[in-house]
């Protein structure tokens, strides 16, 4: 069996959610089906030039622009071409951007499996056109995959009432608890951070994380542990720049850190918010878990997907509300590990992918 994998940046140590999403599957799908050939087809800026290799993934990069509104599209474009040069049966298109080339994946002789990450048509940095095609990237997905994948249980519901004639097709399986490296144990020296006295976000600067109101509510509580946020930006934007302003003793921006260096502050940060509007089934929120770091979240639907109890939620842009949660000890919003891994087990959910794949093959 032969599977092609498209529609992220690449693997492995490229921020994203989908990113490490196949970072995490990938592999084991490799580990419990050896004979499968499966390569991802990522988008050359991202990864190092020439064909390498991930934990028996093939990494194969494609030519792609760095253009917020063009890369994922033109990338899938080559990608396919390259899996029907290479006689792949069956590719893998991750996210509704890129499932806008399912009819043509289909056309090409392949079968094809969608995984949907989220309504990525919610996020705030898409106009109208956008927005539309997103939209129809969805409908695409839905109509000519011969499954699609989705990573939260409201999703699927959603998916299944709006689309009942794809009902059949549709699978849920969720994003599971990431494995995090051990590393050198110097992050938090390296950074300047004492353990216990930092709040800790990750994701992009990008409007729909929410971290303005984070920063906001941070200081409107004047609350007196630092607030740390960890990530970048895939492109220059006067949002990125204008949250970078906003650092200061108080609030450090630390930019793209490896996933040993994420593991050491999850384990050490005294709270992990996440503000978003938008999420798919939130990674970053399942890396926390995984560390057992205390955690609060806005109430939209794939954060509560999650299942905690619901003092751990907040309003979602309710500057006001989160404010007022950050005066409550951090031990009020701990969680436990172990239920997240079992709900959550990344080997369970790969058998679960490898089902769908034959099924289709």
């Amino acid at each position: 069996m032969k599977i092609a994998v498209t529609g992220l940046r690449g693997i492995p140590g490229v921020m994203g959610g989908v990113e490490t999403h196949c970072e995490e599957l990938l592999p084991r799908v490799k580990r419990l089906a050896p004979e499968a050939a499966i390569t991802v087809f990522a988008r050359g800026p991202y990864v190092p030039p020439g064909t390498g290799e991930h934990r028996g993934v093939r990494i194969v990069p494609v030519a792609s622009p760095r253009s917020r509104s063009f890369e994922a599209i033109i990338a899938t474009f080559n990608s396919l071409l390259a899996a029907r040069r290479e006689g792949v049966q069956l590719v893998h298109i991750h996210a509704i951007g890129p499932a806008l080339l399912t009819p043509l994946a289909r056309m090409l002789g392949l079968r094809v499996v969608v995984t949907h990450h989220g309504e990525d048509y919610r996020r705030a940095k898409w106009g109208f056109v956008a927005r539309q095609m997103l939209r129809l990237g969805e409908r695409f997905a839905l109509r000519s995959a011969d499954r699609l994948i989705a990573v939260s249980p409201s999703l699927t519901e959603r998916l299944r009432s709006a689309y009942p004639a794809g009902a059949a097709r549709i699978r849920f399986i969720p994003n599971g608890v990431p494995e995090l490296p051990v590393g050198q144990g110097d992050a938090l020296a390296r950074l300047g951070l004492a353990p216990q006295n930092y709040i800790l976000a990750v994701g992009r600067l990008v409007p729909e994380k929410g971290l303005h109101d984070l920063v906001d509510a941070h200081q409107r509580a004047g609350d007196p542990r630092t607030l740390v946020i960890v990530g970048g930006a895939d492109h220059d934007s006067s949002y990125a720049a204008g949250l970078r302003k906003r650092e200061s003793a108080q609030v450090r921006f630390a930019g793209l850190q490896d996933r040993a260096t994420l593991r050491e502050l999850f384990e050490n940060a005294s709270l992990f918010v996440m503000p978003s509007y938008h999420e798919g089934l939130p990674i970053a929120a399942l890396e926390a878990a995984s560390c057992a770091t205390p955690m609060l979240l806005s109430d939209i639907e794939p954060n509560r997907d999650l299942g905690l109890p619901p003092h751990h939620y907040f309003p979602v842009g309710d500057v006001d509300a989160l404010a007022e949660r950050f005066r409550r000890p951090a031990a009020d919003y701990a969680v436990e590990r172990e239920s997240f891994l079992s709900a959550f087990d990344w080997d369970r959910i790969s058998e679960r992918t490898l089902e769908v794949y034959r099924e289709v093959t």
